[in-house]
């Protein structure tokens, strides 16, 4: 049959990415208590594409994640991204998974166990010189106090709940749980599924006695990250829903540039 992606273009124009994107597939990914956990992930998946070829074979990126089972690993993210070169004849490759990611966790004071779900994001590129770009992302729910608020009231203080986004490279594996421990330690306090009346009391006033800005979160977690030789790069940004603002408060920290795909 007629092959029409492998026909010729005249235009002499290079496409930078070109593949699949929001391909719903069911993944495997590590889990540090259990071993292994079963997810579903959305799935984007990118070649580049020379002048002179008109097309590329979407079929083959769907073929080749299944040949590889979808379990994701550091090494199994370099073999799939060598492989979309190889059939694909491509120069470089990009891959992203993103999924909800489950952790059980007990409540403070009571101990009632219930799943908390963070939406978790793995990309990987592999540039023209087979150089390998691998980066890990947690998105994080979190509780904040405002320090303003309680320092000029008589009663009280605002709160609200924020979401914390943490980007990491690295130079070995690092955990999910451990990222996510991580963002969740410096927040006024954590968020939990399941809380009883004790429970509720005790975030309520943890979180007053350890009132946060946005800035105070993610200099916090900066300044860990900092400290971690293992760590090559990071980029955390904080998102406070505000509860008496009709906007949001954010703030963001970058440790420098990431490396350049090609």
């Amino acid at each position: 049959m007629q092959d029409v992606q492998s026909q010729p273009d005249t235009r002499n124009i290079p496409i930078d990415e070109v593949g699949i994107k929001n391909l719903r597939y069911p993944i495997t990914v590590l889990d540090r208590r259990e071993g292994r956990q079963a997810t579903v992930a959305t799935i984007n998946m990118y070649v580049d594409l020379p002048h002179n070829y008109k097309g590329t074979h979407m079929s083959r990126f769907v073929e080749m994640l299944h040949l590889l089972k979808a379990e994701i690993s550091l090494k199994r993210f370099a073999e799939l991204l060598d492989q979309m070169k190889k059939h694909l004849n491509a120069a470089s490759a990009h891959i992203e998974i993103t999924f909800p990611y489950f952790i059980e966790k007990k409540a403070p004071i009571s101990g009632a166990p219930g799943l908390m779900d963070y939406t978790c994001r793995i990309t990987g590129s592999s540039d023209s010189r087979d150089r390998v770009d691998l980066m890990t992302e947690v998105n994080v729910p979190v509780t904040s106090v405002c320090p303003c608020s309680k320092a000029i009231s008589d009663e009280g203080a605002h709160n609200q709940r924020g979401q914390v986004k943490l980007q990491t490279r690295f130079k070995r594996f690092i955990w999910l749980e451990d990222m996510i421990e991580l963002v969740e330690s410096c927040a006024s306090c954590d968020v939990y599924s399941v809380l009883k009346r004790v429970d509720e009391k005790e975030v309520t006033e943890k979180s007053y006695g350890n009132p946060k800005f946005v800035e105070d979160i993610v200099r916090d977690i900066a300044a860990r990250l900092l400290e971690d030789d293992n760590i090559t790069w990071f980029s955390v940004s904080a998102e406070n829903f505000e509860s008496i603002h009709n906007h949001s408060a954010y703030a963001h920290i970058v440790s420098g540039q990431p490396p350049a795909r090609h």
